[in-house]
């Protein structure tokens, strides 16, 4: 599962198989994704070293040192660009934050487009299966973790390929993916819009994650027996073949939207926190509540976070006023931020569910604080991740820029959760083996609202 990362604000502007490919910046660095809790990002703010006596001496060793490489360093000449961001590196390092960090131009250029819920790829959500077809979390490539596809987007490159549900990708431009992390793998397939990538495609019937795989185990694909020792054959390889597909811009889908428990309830998925997310989901609801819905189920499982002024948007649309969230400084000041108002859902006849579970993170907990203490939902599923900082985005031109910890977020109730989580207000657990089409967590939720069960198999991110 990818790892929780962050949160910040703009100027201006259970184990989940599935990893970020578009969101490689909201989660907690570790596993190469992170989580946000929202980000703010700042432009050149023009920060001068400080003039006082006592900060010259403090860096006279420093810039000792920095004269030292430039004028007398012997084996080959230091771009000055380097040492400086090696110490800029360094400098944010010695913070000892996993959520701060110094990011190279292209990095840090390549992020902020993944936080805005664009990206460039091939537009599928992918995960990892077993060689059975069973959704598991796994961390290299071989013969019991393969790359599969969980469902092409909209309109995608993918889609327009001929991709489908439950495809496994052998190989790109020609590569085994044996051995690769899913993050190494993502940024094979990944590239810039216009140019080609080759994907070994294996189809089975009925393909990875079907029910049949669910429940028997499958010999390997070279005939041995699968890792429990069965060997009667439940998925059949149907073809296998190279697909070529020329990579484009995609916006990532951040919302899904449909009706339950005929048409009594509504459900809504939010996958992210940017603009265009934060307006699909307002638009989702409000769809919702105009066809006279008065029960929500609203899903934030596997949400790793984003901008912190979208998170402030999501959580008014069910809150009409007062605190949705506290920032708290450096010196220990404290600034309320309250509801915006004129939400479509705020009216308390309307019934609101919300589920959480270890990957809800940041952002996502935000607002799930936020309607947990405003007695505006309850929540279900698992305890959540536990963010409680707000990270700024510094912009340094051609230097790259710097992530860095600038706030403490607390709840309405002035609750920080960091390194805690949220606390669901009933728990369900679900087994790690729980078949791909059943969401215990789901039908626990619709029994709270009076609605018949059912399953939904959740969505996972896009990549």
């Amino acid at each position: 599962m990818p790892v929780p990362v962050v949160v910040t604000t703009r100027s201006g502007g259970p184990r989940s198989p599935a990893f970020a490919v578009a969101m490689v910046l909201v989660a907690v660095l570790a596993g190469g994704a992170l989580f946000m809790s929202g980000y703010s990002v700042g432009r050149d703010q023009g920060l001068e070293p400080g003039a006082p006596a006592d900060e010259q001496a403090a860096w006279r060793p420093f810039w000792d040192v920095y004269s030292a490489i430039v004028n007398r360093y012997p084996l080959e000449k230091i771009d000055r660009k380097t040492l400086i961001e090696g110490a800029i590196r360094g400098l944010v390092d010695s913070v000892d934050d996993p959520y701060s960090a110094y990011l190279s131009p292209e990095d840090f250029d390549q992020t902020i487009r993944d936080i805005t819920g664009e990206f460039e790829g091939i537009g599928a959500e992918i995960g990892t299966v077993d060689g059975r077809g069973n959704s598991v979390d796994c961390g290299t490539f071989g013969p019991d973790c393969q790359l599969v596809v969980i469902a092409p987007l909209d309109g995608s490159p993918a889609e327009d390929a001929g991709l489908k549900p439950g495809d496994v990708i052998l190989a790109v431009d020609g590569s085994t993916l044996d051995g690769l992390t899913p993050d190494q793998a993502r940024d094979r397939i990944r590239g810039k819009a216009g140019t080609e990538v080759v994907l070994r495609i294996r189809r089975y019937d009925p393909p990875a994650g079907g029910p049949a795989a669910d429940a028997t185990a499958s010999p390997a694909p070279d005939g041995s027996p699968a890792p429990d020792g069965s060997t009667g054959p439940t998925r059949v390889v149907v073809d296998e073949f190279d697909v070529t597909i020329v990579r484009a811009k995609v916006t990532r889908r951040e919302v899904t939207s449909r009706e339950l428990a005929g048409g009594t309830v509504g459900y809504v998925r939010l996958a992210g926190f940017s603009d265009a997310g934060a307006s699909a989901f307002e638009a989702a609801v409000q769809a919702h509540v105009d066809a006279g819905i008065k029960k929500l189920v609203i899903d934030l499982r596997g949400n790793p976070g984003g901008f912190l002024t979208d998170a402030h948007r999501v959580a008014s649309v069910f809150i009409e006023s007062g605190p949705v969230y506290w920032q708290e400084a450096a010196d220990g000041s404290q600034i309320e931020t309250d509801a915006s108002g004129g939400g479509s859902a705020t009216d308390e006849s309307i019934q609101v569910v919300l589920l959480i579970d270890r990957g809800t993170a940041s952002a996502s907990e935000i607002v799930a604080g936020a309607l947990q203490d405003r007695g505006r939902a309850t929540l279900v599923g698992e305890t959540s991740f536990g963010k409680g900082t707000v990270q700024e985005w510094i912009g340094l031109e051609e230097l790259g820029g710097v992530r860095l910890t600038v706030w403490k977020w607390l709840t309405p109730d002035k609750r920080w959760i960091h390194h805690v989580g949220i606390t669901p207000d009933v728990a369900v657990d679900v087994p790690d083996d729980t078949p791909r089409n059943e969401d215990p967590v789901l039908d626990r939720a619709l029994e709270i609202l009076g609605a018949s069960a059912t399953s939904l198999r959740a969505l996972l991110p896009a990549a």
